[in-house]
C-alpha cells in the first residue's frame, strides 16, 4: 500500500512540474511581435514624408530636386489630429480615415471638389516653378482652356456643348486672377474630363502625381503623394484626396491593410477602398 501511495505522490508531482513547465509560446510571440513593430505615423510631424514612416525592408523611391513628386512630398501639413473641414466651415461628418490635412485653403464658393483640389494642387506647382504656360485644362465638352489665354483676357462663351473663346476682357497676368481661372476650370471640368483627357498610365509604370480615377457623376479622383520600393521590386504608395462637398485635402489611412497603413498595394484590376470610396473600375492617369 505504501508503495502505490508513493507512486502516486511521484506521478502527481511529475504532472505539477510538466505543467509549471509548458511553453508560453504564444505569448512570448505576442511581446515580441507588439515590440518590433514601429508605427508607420509620426504625429509631431508637419509634411508627408516625415510624417510617414517607411515599411521594414522598403525605401523611399529617389525624385529630382524641384519635381512634382518632391514638391507633393514635401507639402505642408496641418498639425496632427486637425480635423477635416467642409467648405462652409462645417465638420466633416466622418474623422476616421485620414492621419494628415493638407495645408490648402478651401474656398467658401464650394467649388474647390475632389479634381478640383488636385487640379489646383498641379496648377500650384507649375505656378510655383516658372511653368505658367503648361497651365491648362479641358472642359468637359472637350474645349481646352488656358491659363495664359484667360490671362490675356478671353473667356468662354458657353451654349450647351458649344464653347467659343473671345477677348472681353483686360489682360491680367495676376495671382488673384489666376485663381478666378481656376474657379472656372471647377465649374466645367471634373473627373470625366480628366478621365477622357488624361494619359493611362499601367500599374507596373505608376509614381508620384499619378491618379487613380473613376470618371463620371458622381466620380472620384485620388492622388500619389509618395513611393517606397523594397529590393524585391514591390512598390507601395500614399494617397491623398479632396471630397464633396468641397473640403480639406487630406492623407488617407489604408482602411483594409492595417499592417501597412497608410501605404497601399496598388493594383489596376483590385478592388481599392480609399476612405469613404470604393474604386472598381477605375484606371491610372497622368497630367501632361
Amino acid at each position: 500500500m505504501k508503495k502505490v501511495l508513493l507512486i502516486i505522490l511521484i506521478l502527481t508531482s511529475l504532472v505539477v512540474l510538466a505543467v509549471q513547465l509548458k511553453p508560453v509560446k504564444k505569448a512570448v510571440h505576442t511581446v515580441v511581435a507588439s515590440n518590433e513593430t514601429p508605427s508607420l505615423v509620426n504625429s509631431d510631424s508637419l509634411t508627408i514624408t516625415s510624417r510617414v514612416n517607411t515599411p521594414i525592408g522598403y525605401k523611399r523611391v529617389a525624385y529630382k530636386s524641384g519635381s512634382f513628386a518632391e514638391y507633393l512630398r514635401n507639402y505642408k501639413l496641418k498639425p496632427f489630429g486637425s480635423k477635416i473641414i467642409n467648405y462652409d466651415d462645417s465638420e466633416y461628418f466622418w474623422q476616421g480615415g485620414h492621419i494628415g490635412i493638407l495645408e490648402i485653403p478651401v474656398p467658401k464658393n464650394g467649388l474647390q471638389q475632389c479634381a478640383d483640389a488636385l487640379i489646383r494642387i498641379r496648377s500650384e506647382y507649375l505656378w510655383d516653378n516658372n511653368r505658367k504656360n503648361e497651365i491648362g485644362f479641358n472642359f468637359t465638352s472637350g474645349h481646352y482652356c488656358s491659363w495664359i489665354a484667360y490671362a490675356e483676357g478671353y473667356r468662354p462663351k458657353i451654349n450647351g456643348n458649344k464653347v467659343t473663346f473671345n477677348k472681353t476682357a483686360s489682360a491680367n497676368h495676376s495671382k488673384a486672377n489666376f485663381y478666378k481661372y481656376l474657379n472656372l476650370i471647377y465649374m466645367y471640368s471634373g473627373t470625366l474630363s480628366l478621365y477622357n483627357e488624361l494619359e493611362s498610365i499601367d500599374d507596373t509604370n505608376l509614381h508620384i502625381g499619378d491618379m487613380l480615377i473613376k470618371g463620371g457623376s458622381p466620380g472620384h479622383i485620388v492622388m500619389i503623394c509618395d513611393e517606397v520600393i523594397n529590393d524585391n521590386g514591390d512598390k507601395l504608395f500614399l494617397l491623398f484626396q479632396g471630397n464633396t462637398p468641397a473640403q480639406s485635402v487630406h492623407l488617407v489611412k489604408n482602411l483594409e491593410d492595417s499592417d501597412i497603413s497608410p501605404w497601399y498595394d496598388l493594383k489596376k484590376d483590385a478592388t481599392i477602398p480609399v476612405s469613404n470610396y470604393t474604386f472598381a473600375s477605375a484606371k491610372f492617369v497622368r497630367f501632361k
